[in-house]
């Protein structure tokens, strides 16, 4: 049987109180009255658990309108990683970075929410897939991923600070510049006999290689927690990831590489390589932590591939019509 989203009227929102600086609860509010004056049927849960077994079974039944995960980042990861294949999602950026938010078009404003949730257009999406987990922005190895994981660390241990913030990396980078050893990693770039599982982007790039780097950055889309422009033609729906990657280690390699990309001149640098592939396997002699969206993930090796139009979402028609561009351009 064929299901009209249009039709379907029940809305499930899983509310994450701990995302973001201040509570967001009178927002979440805001957003469930308003969603009930459209005529929606809505069911809120705290419980990550609980609302992806609710979503998962309106959604079967041919109910479910669309899952609104209210959060940041780390919500929408957890949601794209425990959701039926197919089923609509949305969010509500209520996180601090909210970077998965702002490339898709998503508002914190409820009446905007709820006219993207009715008038909106839904879409397939990539997504990668490190070790098994998706994710939905960028995958990183090195420095910075062992910036995030001090940060989680000190939430857990119940640190001031603890609802997030960049301000909160200042502290844990600073202990890291004169800490940090910046182990050499390799990353292979997997091919198949026709070469079709690698694309290259770079001139100078040989997608056959292996690449030794003391950075790794995976983009799916063109965003980073720092704000930095490393990838800016990453797209989520080229069916294919961006791989970036700094030769050199150590303070001053990185703040030169900081300064040079945040002025798009990164690309001029000799120890810097950018590559369009599907796959990839990241690894290292010596412990390296890796991150996927902001959150502590393992330590590698890690194997990269993309899922493609693997999560579905709901957004703003002008984000439809771009992301439907970047994809016949591709």
């Amino acid at each position: 049987m064929t299901v009209r989203r249009s039709d379907c009227d029940c809305v499930v929102i899983l509310h994450n109180p701990k995302a973001g600086r201040w509570p967001a609860d009178k927002k979440v509010r805001r957003l469930v009255s308003a969603l009930n004056e459209r005529g929606y049927s809505v069911r809120v849960s705290q419980n990550l658990g609980e609302a992806v077994e609710l979503a998962n079974r309106e959604f079967e039944a041919g109910r479910l309108k669309c899952l609104i995960g209210a959060g940041g980042d780390g919500t929408a990861g957890e949601l794209i990683n425990r959701v039926v294949p197919g089923l609509p999602l949305s969010f509500f950026p209520t996180g601090t970075s909210n970077l998965v938010a702002s490339y898709f078009g998503f508002s914190r404003k409820p009446a905007k929410a709820v006219e993207t949730l009715t008038h909106g257009e839904p879409i397939a999406i990539d997504a990668g897939m490190a070790n098994g987990r998706l994710f939905l922005v960028m995958l990183s190895c090195g420095f910075d991923a062992a910036a995030v994981e001090m940060v989680h660390r000190r939430r857990m241990e119940g640190h001031r600070g603890g609802r997030g913030g960049f301000a909160t990396f200042i502290g844990p980078i600073c202990h890291l510049i004169g800490a940090y050893p910046f182990p050499e990693m390799s990353v292979e770039v997997w091919n198949g006999r026709d070469g079709s599982d690698g694309i290259s982007a770079h001139p100078q790039a040989n997608p056959s290689a292996t690449i030794a780097a003391k950075w790794v950055f995976v983009f799916n889309v063109p965003r980073y927690g720092w704000g930095l422009p490393i990838a800016p033609e990453a797209s989520a729906t080229d069916g294919a990831l961006d791989l970036c990657t700094y030769r050199g280690g150590g303070f001053w390699k990185g703040l030169w590489y900081t300064l040079t990309t945040q002025f798009q001149l990164h690309r001029r640098l000799r120890d810097f390589q950018h590559l369009r592939g599907r796959r990839f396997r990241v690894t290292a002699e010596a412990p390296v932590p890796y991150q996927l969206d902001g959150d502590p993930a393992g330590y590698l090796p890690v194997e990269v591939e993309v899922a493609p139009h693997r999560v579905h979402i709901l957004v703003p028609k002008p984000v439809a019509r771009r992301l439907a561009s970047t994809a016949a351009g591709n």
